[in-house]
């Protein structure tokens, strides 16, 4: 792993959300999943990561 956080990859990202979600770690699980998708060009891959990793903190009525 590398110490620059410019040097993280998407996937470097991703693993860390599903490290998070292991962990019971939701929110950080989503933070680290809305940089993965913020680094990703296409938008239905963003979509579809956002969607692996909704917010926590939204309730769903």
């Amino acid at each position: 792993m590398t110490s620059d956080p410019a040097d993280l990859t998407t996937a470097d990202y991703l693993d860390g959300a599903r490290e998070m979600t292991a962990a019971d770690r939701p929110y950080l699980a989503h933070l680290l999943a809305e940089e993965a998708a913020q680094r990703t060009a296409d938008p239905a891959t963003a979509a579809g990561i956002r969607a692996s990793f909704p917010d926590p903190t939204i309730r769903k009525d």
